[in-house]
């Protein structure tokens, strides 16, 4: 089968294209068929090397869209033939993936594949960073580059839960956000977020380094900063000191989040917006255009 591969840390210029041996799904394992996979920006991080516990050779990738081509003998909640989703750390972008089958769930239905691949990791963090925040109404929330992956999701789905959203962006992604029901759009290039934004109950860092220090600023005495960066820049007694709040927001595979994250995509609640999309052997330039931080939504890789 066909998979990307680096047998080296560095660059986009380090992915290339093998062919490798088709794994075989184990007894709690599905084969899938992937049919799309995104990029995530944090594997850049494990690209160049500053992730620990990754060592050349590996194929990248964590989000997968796809066909269930093999079920393992433990597994009852999928057949051969099921159209799937889920996440996978790492190996997603390849033609097949055994992938736990507790990490999958049934792709939404009125979506195709491209779409599908776009959403586990993003909207599991998502997810996840509101339900931490407490989001409901009269609840303030600050979420920093909101017109991103896991950004413009986290938006839409505080709104939901009837929050009032502040957002930083680029002008140019003021629109796409307004139209994600946002209630405040704040210009980062032109004005210093800090002075604009005061009193919020949350701040939902998706940047890091010194955005963490500085969006402590924002916080109403007791709020919390919460942080989805390989690199988030302040840590809980930062926060203490200053009578805030700090926590940091993973995501692990979990196919019962991705049920619920299915079923807001279905009833129309929860869009992705896929900003580019490219095949397998131009994953390089897709690691490059997302390196830019000037993507919209997420970037997808059809294999």
């Amino acid at each position: 089968m066909r998979a990307s591969s680096q047998d080296r840390f560095g660059g986009p210029e380090v992915l290339t294209v093998i062919e490798t041996d088709r794994p075989v799904a184990g007894p709690d394992e599905v084969l899938v068929e992937v049919k799309a996979a995104s990029v995530n920006y944090g594997e850049a991080h494990v690209r160049e090397g500053r992730a620990a516990g990754t060592r050349p050779p590996f194929t990248l990738g964590s989000d997968l869209s796809g066909v269930a081509s093999e079920v393992g003998v433990n597994v009852g909640r999928f057949q051969p033939s099921d159209e799937v989703y889920g996440i996978f750390f790492i190996g997603t972008f390849a033609e097949y993936v055994a992938v736990p089958a507790s990490s999958l769930a049934v792709k939404p239905a009125g979506v195709d594949h491209v779409t599908a691949a776009a959403l586990p990791v993003a909207a599991q963090t998502a997810m996840t960073a509101v339900e931490a925040a407490g989001a409901a109404p009269g609840r303030r929330i600050l979420i920093h580059a909101a017109a991103g992956g896991v950004g413009h999701l986290a938006v839409q789905l505080a709104k939901l839960r009837g929050a009032y959203v502040i957002a930083t962006a680029r002008a140019a992604k003021h629109d796409f956000l307004r139209d994600l029901g946002a209630d405040e759009l704040v210009d980062y290039q032109a004005v210093d977020f800090t002075e604009a934004v005061q009193d919020v109950d949350v701040v939902f860092d998706l940047i890091g380094g010194e955005y963490g220090p500085r969006s402590l600023r924002c916080l109403r005495p007791g709020g919390t900063l919460l942080a989805a960066t390989m690199n988030p820049g302040t840590n809980a007694e930062q926060a203490e000191a200053l009578g805030r709040h700090y926590a940091w927001v993973g995501v692990r595979p979990d196919g019962s989040q991705l049920e619920q994250v299915g079923k807001l995509v279905e009833q129309g609640l929860l869009r992705v917006h896929v900003d580019r999309v490219y095949p397998l052997e131009q994953l390089a330039e897709a690691h490059r255009y997302s390196g830019t931080g000037r993507v919209r939504g997420k970037v997808v890789i059809t294999i």
